[in-house]
């Protein structure tokens, strides 16, 4: 049993008091000094001892202090003169006491063993609370310093139709969700719904940081990579053909993707109509840079990504594959072009077998393929009964309905990358894995649909950085 003294004046005490009695099931003793008779509750239970006399009153304060000995003090007053005499008077008699009060004033004590709670900032927070789109953080929990957080994951969300297995969370976790005024406690299968409140606990910066990706909706690509499309040209390796189709293929996805610049970067530059062209594009949306001092594309990429914010990088098949391994590590979304121009494509093509996977880069497959107006085309093979490829499918559709988008799903006995290597009108959409910088000759023989990226080169192709 503990001891609590209670240093009471005016509404907010009248109140505290109120939940005290109502809500309280310890075995606390609380011995409550008050000065007016309307700060008390008009029930009178056992556990609660009433003193009537003015605290700023160091002899009367010292005979009560004296006669028990108590845990905790808590003062709560509506002047700030008699709360700094309350206060001084219980230091005074006792150094180590515990002490809560309630701050009006912007007092400041360099106390270790005092608790100053800001009313004035409590209120704020409790307003901000309730305005739309904004984390709500657990005030007297855990810590107190944004370890808790609780938000809505919104209808746009990347996070919609999301199993929590296949949501990364290093340094924090969802703790709990809360949907249809029920409480459900999530296993790693669990489905996060559109509306779904969800109860976040982790590092404060991390939750932070999650809570703008949950709330990132669809049409916002290349964020969260970047803000900018890169357009690397090396006019000693690339043929003025090559360049051209590559700079019109980058300025129509630059026009077509909700990105900030598009940014040209050219080495090794020589007189020419197609040079000349790109540098009649610099202006307020478009940069065009030059380097003539070095021709290590990599340390030039390298350093172009951190200083420009960039989010996707465009680039051909022979540059690619010339820097497989180095575009692999630089963990960006890879935009390839193909052979027949931007306006042939039709439709945006995925191929796995992986719903986990599938669920990840889900939301960047409809972000994209949304904000250049392509259908999604799935392939379902039907050689054998897989359940994994109706998670993917379930998964896709669902969104499909939540966004008011098309995914089509084609079913067939055959050999997918067999018919898909016939065309040259879609964006394929690859998740880069580690496994992709072994040799191609092996994936020959794999019946891993995502593994054969490399038979379906002619076409425009979308590198998806992987976690790995």
């Amino acid at each position: 049993m503990k001891k609590i003294l209670i240093l009471a004046d005016g509404k907010t005490a009248e109140r505290f008091l109120q939940r005290l009695i109502s809500s309280d099931a310890s075995n606390n003793k609380y011995h409550v000094v008050y000065y007016n008779d309307r700060t008390l509750p008009e029930t009178k239970i056992e556990k609660f001892t009433y003193y009537k006399f003015d605290p700023s009153s160091l002899t009367k304060l010292t005979v009560l202090l004296e006669s028990e000995e108590f845990y905790q003090c808590m003062i709560i007053l509506t002047n700030r003169m008699d709360t700094e005499a309350s206060y001084k008077n219980i230091r005074s008699i006792d150094e180590k006491m515990q002490i809560v009060l309630v701050d009006k004033w912007n007092l400041e004590f360099n106390d270790p063993n005092t608790a100053i709670i800001d009313a004035h900032d409590t209120v704020s927070n409790i307003f901000s609370n309730y305005l739309p789109d904004l984390p709500l953080f657990a005030q007297n929990l855990g810590i107190g310093t944004g370890e808790i957080m609780e938000f809505k994951i919104p209808f746009g969300s990347p996070y919609v139709y999301r199993h929590i297995r296949n949501i990364d969370q290093k340094r924090w976790r969802i703790s709990a969700i809360f949907r249809e005024h029920k409480l459900l406690l999530p296993t790693p299968s669990t489905i996060l719904l559109p509306n779904d409140n969800i109860l976040a606990v982790g590092n404060p910066h991390v939750l932070k940081g999650v809570y703008k990706s949950v709330k990132r909706e669809f049409g916002q690509f290349p964020i969260p990579f970047g803000e900018n499309i890169y357009c690397y040209i090396d006019m000693k390796v690339m043929d003025e053909e090559e360049i051209e189709m590559l700079t019109n293929d980058a300025m129509i996805l630059h026009s077509k993707l909700n990105s900030s610049k598009l940014i040209f970067k050219i080495i090794n530059s020589k007189f020419s109509k197609v040079l000349d062209k790109i540098k009649s594009y610099a202006g307020t949306s478009m940069l065009v840079e030059f380097d003539f001092y070095h021709d290590d594309c990599q340390e030039i990429i390298v350093k172009d990504i951190d200083r420009h914010y960039i989010g996707v990088v465009i680039t051909t098949q022979d540059f690619l594959n010339d820097h497989f391994e180095f575009f692999y590590h630089l963990k960006l979304p890879i935009f390839k072009i193909g052979k027949k121009g931007f306006f042939h494509i039709k439709e945006s093509v995925f191929l796995s077998s992986d719903s986990t996977k599938a669920e990840k880069v889900s939301s960047i497959i409809f972000d994209i393929s949304s904000q250049i107006k392509l259908d999604i085309a799935l392939y379902d093979v039907y050689l054998e009964k897989s359940e994994e490829n109706e998670k993917i499918i379930s998964h896709f559709q669902n969104l499909a309905k939540l966004f008011e988008e098309k995914v089509k799903v084609v079913k067939t006995t055959e050999n997918p990358i067999l018919e898909l290597n016939k065309r040259d009108d879609f964006l394929q959409f690859v998740i880069f894995e580690k496994r992709f910088l072994k040799s191609k000759f092996i994936s020959y023989f794999s019946t891993d649909l995502e593994t054969h990226y490399f038979r379906l080169s002619n076409n425009y192709q979308l590198f998806i950085p992987s976690e790995s």
